[in-house]
């Protein structure tokens, strides 16, 4: 079984790609979830794999695409069983 984290981005990550650059580190690490932006200006993810692709999936959150801003990643436990990795509706 997967572990699964929960993130909250912030800083400037939205209108920046972010949620397609979550999507293609995903599938380059191999983890399964979703992303998607907040109303807040945010960008949340649920993050599933082992505990090294959940690493660089994190560290990659840290560092974002070219044009964003990243000012804090919070990591919490998540909850979930994914097949592929979703982009989702803002919410």
């Amino acid at each position: 079984m997967a572990t699964v984290k929960h993130l909250r981005i912030v800083g400037r990550v939205q209108g920046v790609g972010f949620r397609d650059y979550m999507e293609y580190k995903a599938r380059e690490f191999g983890v399964t979830g979703w992303v998607r932006n907040r109303r807040d200006g945010s960008v949340e993810a649920m993050v599933a794999g082992t505990p090294r692709a959940l690493a660089a999936m994190i560290d990659a959150a840290h560092r974002g695409p070219r044009a964003a801003i990243v000012m804090n990643v919070k990591v919490g436990e998540g909850e979930g069983e994914f097949t592929g990795f979703a982009l989702r509706p803002t919410e």
